[in-house]
Formats: C-alpha cells, structure tokens, sequence
C-alpha cells in the first residue's frame, strides 16, 4: 500500500510539472485522473493490524493450494473455464477510466497468481519430457464498460463462435436493474425485465430507464430470453444487480450445463449508503474473509488473530465443497462445473455468502439474500446446520457473536 501511495504521489508530481511547464487546458482532466485514482484505491477495504499498525495486503488472485481439493474417487465435470466476459454497467459507481470497481474485483478472481519462474526453472534434477504440464493458464477475459446491447452482443457471440470444445463461457453482470413495465398473460423470458445495456443518450433528471409504450419491452435492456441462443454450450452466469432474480427464470433449453448465481437485489439501509464502493455481493466472490469482516463492522485487529481467521476459512471453505458433493438432491450442473478450479470457488464462495447473509440479523428480508438457478438444496448447503455452526464459530472468534442469529433458521 505505501507503493501505491508514493506511484499516486509521483503521478500527482508529474501532472503538476507539466500544466505548470506547458500551461496545458487539460489539467481538469488530468485531476479527475487523480480523483478516480484516489477513490478507486479507497473502496477496497482494507485491514490494518493493530499490533504492527501496518495495513495488510492480501492477494485475491487463485494461489496454489488456495481452491478446496476434490475427495478421492470423487467424479465431476471436465469442463475448463476459458472465456469470460465481464461486464459493468452500474450508475455512480467507483471507477477508473472503463474499469469499475466491481469489474476489478472480478478480473481478480478469474486471475492465478504468477508463478516465481526463476524457482520452477531452478528445480533440480533433470526435467522429464512425460512430466504434467503446469497448471493451465488465466480464461481469457473480454473487460465491456457501458457497452450497448449490439456491443454486448458483438463480444457474447464471438466468444460463443471461439469457445473450445469442454470449456466453459462466463459471463459476469454488473449493471443497473431493468423491470417490467406491465404484467402480460403470458410470463415468458422477456417479461421479467434484466439489466440495463448503454442507449447512448443523455439520461434526462437520472432517470435512465425510458418511458415508452407498456405493450412494448425495454430495449435497452439484456433480458433472460437474449441469452437463450447461448445456452447450446455451457454457460455459467453471474448477476449483480438490482433485478438479478429476472434471471431466475431461465429454462434450459438444450440440455448443456448452466448455472446463474444472482446476487440480492436489495441490502440493509445501512449498506446502501456505500453501494457506490461496489456491491457487497461481488465483494465476497472477490475476497470473502474481508466481505465477511465488512458487514461486522470490522477494520483492524491483531495479525495473530488475522491469520487463525484465514486458517480456519479455508477449513469453512473445504467444508463447503464437501456439502455440494455430497448431496443428493444437488442439481448435477453444478458438478458439473466443479471440475474447474475457479468456478468451484466462485460457488464456494457463494454458499459461504448466502450462508452468512441468512444468519445476520441486518439482513431479515428475502431479498437480502442470494439466489441461484437452478435452485440449490438450501438444507444441505446454504442452510446447512454444520455451515451455520463455522459462520457463528467464526462469529465469536471475531468477538462480534451478537450480530447473529442463533444456529437455527426455524426463528423466520
């Protein structure tokens, strides 16, 4: 963080020197550089040690050793993850130049962590010709800031004409919700609504929904029916946004596996206030120790406490991966997926989400809470009494026990 802090010092130097030196008109924008800069650094939450005052930086990207192993004998999809589009398009937002906060955090949970290559070329011994390959490299990532609905399009269907024979399509939606204008006799996959795509207009009074005729749909708008074409490969959906359970409607329609995580579509008041520093939700795909830290009010404690935390997550997380393959009533698409090492943490992640949302007593609605398509066996994961007694064990470790339930769900 001190490197950050002296880069953005420097910048700041430079920019100085050079509308002094040159007399520019461009120093405005070269300020606001600075300002977005700023704030894109202050929304990450960070956490500071008490006993060194010294903030600690951890990284969010995949680390050997960082995903929960399968169990022996245990059989799940081959399927790799090989593209991803990510895609933001939230009003007010943190950003920096077409990268939104959101957006950032995403790109670092589809990243691995560089390998040290001097250490792996240094290995002793002689390299043998049949030895496994390292581990594959990152998916490759399409970054749309405020893209139209043709732009959209454009990428998802390239991305669909190249994607590999066993691979995966991601795609990660964070945008403003769109909502039906009307009820219709018929509810099909137009008529939930979806999230906003750029209509290249100015917004009039920051409304940025049009009024138009209710016997029409918004067409500025990413509904669950423009993504059925896409559906004939497999397809895995992540939804943050204020109308995500739009996408809870989706039908399979050509038997390939898909699944949608859907983030909820509405927080605690006290949450709303910061929503501009990015969505809680992708927060905890990101890096759920801290989001976890983040709704109990917590910003710094001792580096021995810090790391019995991260010791004892990753046990919750290899918990939670032995909840989903071992139950019995789980849809198979998510298996399916599991053979891949980052949609196997990005689920993770979400039981782990959901899990702790549902015991926080902040978040008493069910629109407080995540959801998926298909629907997961909320008894045997996200409810799951062994989940609920390391979220409430973990609870007291961080001394913060009264802002949870008790160790059941029968209360509401």
């Amino acid at each position: 963080m001190d490197l950050v802090k002296e880069l953005v010092k420097e910048l700041s130097d430079e920019i100085e020197d050079y509308t002094h030196r040159f007399n520019t008109e461009d120093q405005l924008e070269w300020n606001l550089v600075l300002q977005e800069v700023a704030a894109f650094i202050e929304a990450d939450p960070v956490m500071v040690l008490n006993d060194e005052n010294s903030i600690m930086i951890t990284s969010n990207r995949l680390i050997e050793g960082g995903v929960p192993q399968l169990e022996q004998g245990m059989i799940v999809g081959q399927l790799a993850l090989a593209d991803a589009l990510i895609i933001g398009n939230c009003a007010n937002q943190v950003k920096f130049s077409e990268l939104t906060i959101d957006m950032f955090r995403m790109l670092q949970a589809l990243e691995r962590e560089p390998m040290n290559l001097a250490s792996q070329m240094n290995k002793p011994g002689i390299q043998d010709s049949n030895e496994k390959p390292a581990k594959r490299e990152n998916p490759h990532k399409y970054l749309l800031y405020k893209p139209t609905f043709s732009q959209l399009y454009t990428f998802l269907a390239a991305s669909f004409k190249e994607l590999p024979s066993n691979s995966v399509l991601l795609i990660y939606l964070s945008a403003t919700g769109v909502f039906p204008t009307g009820r219709s006799d018929y509810e099909g996959p137009y008529d939930f609504g979806g999230v906003l795509t750029n209509s290249n207009r100015d917004v009039v009074n920051g409304d940025a929904i049009y009024k138009r005729n209710q016997s029409y749909k918004e067409m500025h708008c990413l509904h669950p029916g423009d993504m059925y074409p896409f559906t004939r490969k497999p397809l895995f959906i992540i939804v943050d946004s204020s109308n995500s359970m739009a996408y809870k409607n989706f039908t399979n329609l050509f038997g390939q596996p898909l699944v949608c995580l859907l983030s909820p579509v509405a927080y605690p008041k006290v949450l709303q206030d910061q929503s501009q520093r990015g969505s809680l939700f992708t927060l905890f795909l990101y890096n759920p120790l801290m989001a976890f830290l983040y709704i109990c009010g917590l910003s710094s404690m001792r580096k021995g406490l810090w790391e019995k935390c991260q010791e004892y997550f990753r046990k919750i997380n290899r918990d939670i991966a032995q909840l989903l393959t071992r139950s019995r009533s789980v849809d198979q698409a998510f298996l399916q997926f599991f053979g891949d090492e980052f949609l196997r943490l990005l689920m993770v992640r979400f039981v782990f989400c959901s899990g702790a949302l549902r015991l926080h007593k902040a978040f008493r609605e069910t629109r407080n809470y995540p959801e998926t398509y298909p629907q997961l066996p909320k008894e045997e994961t996200v409810e799951s009494p062994h989940l609920q007694k390391h979220i409430l064990e973990l609870a007291s470790m961080l001394d913060v026990r009264n802002l949870f339930l008790d160790n059941t769900l029968e209360d509401y």
